[in-house]
């Protein structure tokens, strides 16, 4: 196997209070993205790390960069169409540092013969309802959370089935809230790979808190 990753990293971190870009938002002492691009580093299965990044911004060392698009699924294509080499490919977003070589080994394996993708994602714990759209919204049905999954990154899939899912209109890739849908759309079979809910994204400043606490519990 010889994997590429693509790690995107050009959204904005006004929820999170700041600035600039969240993923060089300070994260237990460090930029954020470092977390992700050490862990990736760390699986020899993945010979590249690609990075989509805001405008002006330097690839992290080791790494290319590239600059990323106005919507997530955006940035996911420029940094595909930069690499030519790497099947599987891996997606991964740099707001999640609590990234392990291990979660990264278990998303490629669950790439198995007869799946198009394989994703991250934690069983949901909650007890799920549906609002019914109104403001203020009442309950239409409460889901069946045994069936619920939390989905994560990284998200592994074959090249050929990501090219064709962001060769849509950007419309289309405006619209997806993560890659893998994309490839749900198109009728492809997309595995699920349990991993832990401390794979967290972080958002606000409360989640970042927590993957500090979390990242500051791994040290010996």
């Amino acid at each position: 196997m010889s994997a590429v990753a693509l790690v995107v990293a050009a959204g904005r971190g006004e929820r999170l209070g700041s600035s600039g870009p969240k993923a060089f938002v300070m994260c237990g002492g460090r930029p954020m993205l470092e977390w992700s691009i050490d862990a990736l580093r760390a699986v020899p299965e993945v010979e590249h790390v690609v990075v989509a990044l805001p405008p002006g911004i330097e690839a992290p060392a080791g790494t290319s960069g590239v600059v990323g698009g106005s919507e997530r699924s955006h940035s996911v294509r420029a940094a595909l169409h930069h690499t030519l080499a790497g099947d599987p490919v891996l997606v991964h977003d740099a707001a999640r540092p609590l990234l392990t070589p291990e979660i990264v080994r278990a998303c490629l394996a669950g790439l198995d013969a007869d799946a198009d993708a394989a994703i991250a994602a934690a069983r949901v714990t909650d007890t799920i309802k549906e609002g019914d759209g109104a403001t203020p919204a009442s309950v239409a049905r409460t889901l069946d959370r045994d069936r619920l999954w939390a989905v994560q990154t990284p998200q592994v899939f074959r090249r050929d089935v990501l090219e064709r899912a962001l060769a849509q209109p950007h419309d289309v890739l405006a619209a997806a809230t993560d890659d893998a849908s994309l490839v749900e759309a198109m009728g492809g079979t997309v595995r699920l790979v349990e991993c832990p809910r401390e794979n967290l994204k972080v958002t606000t400043l409360v989640d970042l808190h927590v993957a500090e606490a979390l990242l500051a519990a791994r040290r010996p």
